[in-house]
């Protein structure tokens, strides 16, 4: 039976229609205007705590400083002492650009930061590293699942999406977080000279990443543009983010010999060795990077090159070993979980450098190689109670990958 106008009360605080001046009428119940106003106090106080939550989470403690923050990647992160410092430097000077004070018309603009490097010398790892150690929102994403608005791929926007996600939609944290773009050198265009047609992932991302990095007001979907079309955007202003660019630029050592007029192909080649060739990366310019096919635009807003170094043996060798995360230390803690004591010989490790070497993949190649060494002892110790220590020499290591060679070889055949 329906109730009667007279009869109808607030389902919050019991008063009856009279009592009240506006009686707001739902499926099943009926909401006063004083209970309205109190349900948007208790939200506005939620979503203030939340801030605050947010703003001592991404909060900068004073000391640190550029010396501290390098200090922290020296434990993680085995040379590299100039990528480093830049970093170092970056991030030290985006808290300030957050904290400053605004008391004159000087205003202190960011610097966004373009790392070039081989792959596996640690571009990545320094990002991943930093991302551990800061109190703001940090994301890392890759330029290669990017393309031109309006085409199937993910929108540049979406970067930002990311980002938000990171600090649980808070947009205020947002605002002031740092974003590695990774791969970023896949987005070049084809050519030098610009494009008459379109480059839907190459050109057309570039120009799409410059209001991001420059600094505007900008339309994010929060959960992604592709799967939920009908959501809605949260404007988002992009001038206090920091963005941190990488990229390996294979091939990047050519266009440097030619502009130093240093020929490394070709029957009048200079005798250049292979050390010296991947020492070009020192010299590299931001017309290298044009020359490789980055748009004026889009380098004009990475003010701040480095350059990671290749890794040599003696890198490679200390990688192996020596920070807190080292591969040894890695596999010694997975076979500590079955009580079995591992350890590797002088000459085994310096097994496993030379093929890194040989094989020229940095210190990702250092994992490969010893995932296909170590294969058959995990895959057997584990069942065998018998065995408290293992021990990997240089025989064993070259038995296993040789072994490993050998399958390879049958597959391909």
């Amino acid at each position: 039976m329906a109730r009667k106008k007279n009869d109808l009360v607030c389902s919050f605080c019991g008063r009856h229609k009279e009592e009240t001046l506006i009686l707001i009428a739902g499926l099943e119940g009926h909401i006063c205007e004083g209970c309205v106003e109190q349900a948007q106090q208790i939200i506005e106080d939620e979503l203030n705590n939340q801030r605050s939550e947010n703003k001592r989470r991404f909060s900068m403690s004073k000391i640190l400083k550029p010396v501290n923050i390098k200090a922290y990647l020296d434990q993680y992160v085995i040379g590299q002492d100039e990528a480093k410092k830049v970093i170092s430097v970056a991030v030290y000077n985006h808290y300030k650009r957050l904290n400053q004070a605004v008391i004159d018309d000087v205003e202190i603009e960011k610097s966004n930061i373009l790392m070039v490097g081989r792959t596996g010398t640690g571009k990545t790892l320094i990002a991943r590293t930093i991302a551990r150690f800061l109190n703001v929102p940090f994301t890392i994403v890759d330029a290669t699942v990017f393309t031109e608005s309006g085409y199937v791929g993910e929108d540049v926007e979406s970067i930002l999406s990311r980002l938000l996600q990171t600090c649980n939609y808070d947009i205020d944290a947002a605002e002031k977080g740092i974003v590695y773009i990774d791969e970023i050198d896949k987005v070049a265009r084809k050519r030098d000279n610009p494009s008459i047609t379109r480059d839907v992932s190459g050109e057309g991302v570039q120009q799409a990443m410059l209001k991001l990095l420059e600094g505007s007001e900008v339309l994010v979907p929060p959960q992604g543009g592709r799967k939920h079309p009908d959501q809605k955007m949260v404007r988002i202003n992009t001038r206090d983010i920091l963005f941190i660019c990488g990229g390996a630029f294979d091939g990047l050592e050519k266009v440097i010999a030619k502009r130093i007029n240093t020929k490394v192909i070709g029957f009048k080649a200079d005798h250049i060795t292979e050390d010296k060739e991947e020492s070009l990366l020192r010299y590299v310019s931001p017309q290298d990077i044009k020359g490789f096919g980055l748009i004026p635009e889009l380098i004009g807003r990475l003010p701040a090159l480095t350059y990671l170094e290749p890794l040599d043996r003696k890198a490679l060798r200390a990688i192996m070993t020596d920070p807190k995360n080292a591969l040894v230390k890695q596999y010694e803690k997975l076979f500590a979980m079955e009580d079995v004591s591992l350890t590797f010989t002088e000459g085994a490790l310096d097994f496993i450098v030379d093929k890194a070497v040989e094989f020229k993949l940095g210190a990702r190649g250092l994992r490969s190689i010893c995932e296909a060494i170590m294969t058959d002892a995990m895959f057997e110790i584990p069942t065998q109670n018998d065995i408290k220590e293992f021990a990997i020499t240089a025989d064993y290591a070259e038995e296993k990958l040789g072994h490993e060679k050998a399958k390879t070889l049958r597959v391909a055949s």
